[in-house]
């Protein structure tokens, strides 16, 4: 399938960014181009709620700079969307009609309702979560929306944004009394909506601010994993992170990891969002989702193919994602995850190990992508499994199932196993630690079952005799390589079981 590239021109109150996605091998977009210009076209309102003719020289200006990355592709749409500035632009049929004449673009001025849907749709499409709320905090405006098992409960847009609120501050550091009056507008605010309080469910957040926040968090804790997608905060953190700008001089601000110099200004009040919210709501967590409006917005064009906004299989579609990009084989993945099952179900029956459904789950998951890592190099296979399952984003994951899976799924033995772990030993208690290596090595044994990638080995029997376990493993053709790996291999399944293990191969009767 040749590769296909779509654009969207998102006109924000703050920044305007330009994003170029890919679709190939008949997968999900994937983001190619992001060039960001920050306009902060909200300080162009004049007086009578008119965006100023210098206003629209800058918008028209960043929109042709856009053009000019635009012509190194061959593109096959390009959606423009405006939001609240242009929304609340008295003149914005003017600036529409203006910029049609001065770059051929058709700006598409998204209403409130459409502006906070999309951000839903981008966090449903792009997570695991089936209930929650949302924020997204512009220049401008502040979309939320509430969602329970994934559909659209209730949305609403207060005017105001990150640019406006900074109004409340006569610095970029506030005083105490200007943080108190702060938060005092939004809790009134935010109580406005009774879909909004105690709801005990996680706070997702969205945009540029809540990416900023998620950056200076993982910068202080030097975070050893990679992405910001789905991390994961609390309460204490954000008030955490809070203080510790306010504490900061004006001038320091902007050398602050993780925090954009052109968000220096801005990030205090936004922090202050995201801290009143989720007292209001009383969240159990707040989460950050990269994929946002823009994402939303290309969601609901791809679903006229499938003919539904809601994607049913967030986690599922990454997974093959990462399949395709990795060159993975199907069949053969499907062979090794029927063979772990017959051992996994009789060790768990049969009281050999203490396995629970959701030790199946994992393992399950870990088989799409064991030894992914052979694609780089077949060496250090292991090493590469690691590294990228536990660094790149997986849609449908949190960080610490990310980390999981990338534990089992690139298992090699318990010496390999520890280093892997090393940096993130303190996220799980000593008998998670445990049990993820067992999985891990469970899967190692049962992958060298295929290790011709022939499908050979067609059927295990599996019998308890006094402390040995016997597995038979019925053939069809030349079973000598898996004969000879699996005897080389078992020893990990031995470890973990405490009991000797003899294999029997035999040929099927034709």
């Amino acid at each position: 399938m040749e590769k296909q590239f779509y654009a969207i021109i998102d006109i924000g109150s703050n920044t305007m960014r330009l994003v170029i996605y890919m679709q190939e091998k008949g997968g999900r977009l994937k983001e190619v181009e992001n060039v960001k210009a920050v306009a902060r076209l909200r300080t162009y309102l004049d007086n009578n709620q008119k965006l100023s003719n210098a206003g629209i020289s800058k918008l028209i200006s960043t929109l042709k700079s856009f053009q000019d990355v635009l012509a190194a592709y061959d593109v096959n749409s390009i959606i423009c969307v405006a939001t609240a500035t242009i929304r609340q632009a008295k003149n914005n049929q003017q600036i529409k009609e203006k910029i049609e004449i001065e770059t051929g673009l058709d700006i598409r001025i998204l209403s409130e309702e459409e502006e906070a849907y999309y951000g839903y749709l981008a966090v449903v499409n792009s997570t695991s979560i089936t209930t929650g709320i949302t924020v997204d905090i512009g220049g401008g405006s502040t979309e939320v929306t509430y969602f329970e098992n994934r559909e659209l409960i209730a949305s609403h847009s207060f005017p105001f944004g990150a640019l406006t609120l900074k109004e409340f501050l006569s610095e970029s550091i506030p005083t105490e009394q200007e943080l108190v009056e702060l938060k005092q507008f939004l809790t009134e605010q935010f109580r406005s909506l009774p879909w909004l309080i105690n709801k005990d469910v996680p706070l997702v957040a969205i945009g540029g601010s809540a990416r900023n926040l998620a950056q200076i968090d993982q910068n202080i804790k030097r975070y050893p994993l990679a992405g910001l997608h789905q991390y994961k905060m609390y309460d204490t953190d954000i008030q955490s992170i809070s203080n510790y700008l306010t504490d900061l001089k004006t001038e320091d601000l902007p050398k602050v990891e993780g925090l954009s110099k052109d968000r220096a200004d801005i990030i205090i009040p936004a922090i202050q969002v995201f801290h009143t919210l989720y007292q209001v709501i009383q969240a159990d967590s707040f989460i950050l989702s990269r994929k946002g409006l823009r994402d939303g917005v290309f969601f609901e064009q791809l679903s006229k193919d499938i003919g539904t906004t809601l994607f049913p299989n967030v986690l599922e579609d990454s997974i093959q994602e990462l399949m395709n990009d990795y060159n993975l084989n199907p069949k053969q993945i499907l062979h090794v995850q029927y063979l772990t099952r017959i051992v996994f179900n009789y060790l768990k029956d049969n009281g050999v190990m203490n396995l629970m459904k959701t030790d199946w789950e994992l393992v399950k998951r870990a088989s799409y992508l064991c030894h992914l890592g052979e694609y780089i190099d077949a060496e250090s296979s292991a090493q590469h499994t690691f590294y990228l399952l536990a660094n790149r984003t997986i849609d449908g994951l949190m960080h610490k199932e990310r980390l999981m899976l990338a534990l089992i799924a690139s298992y090699k033995n318990k010496t390999v196993f520890k280093q892997f772990i090393g940096p993130y030993k303190d996220w799980f208690l000593k008998e998670e630690r445990k049990k993820l290596r067992h999985l891990g090595a469970l899967l190692k044994f049962t992958y060298c079952l295929d290790a011709t990638k022939r499908q050979i080995v067609k059927e295990l029997d599996i019998t308890k005799k006094q402390r040995k376990l016997v597995i038979t493993l019925y053939c069809s053709g030349d079973y000598t390589p898996e004969e000879y790996q699996a005897e080389k291999q078992k020893n990990h399944l031995e470890k973990i079981i405490k009991m000797d293990v003899d294999l029997h191969f035999v040929s099927m009767k034709k």
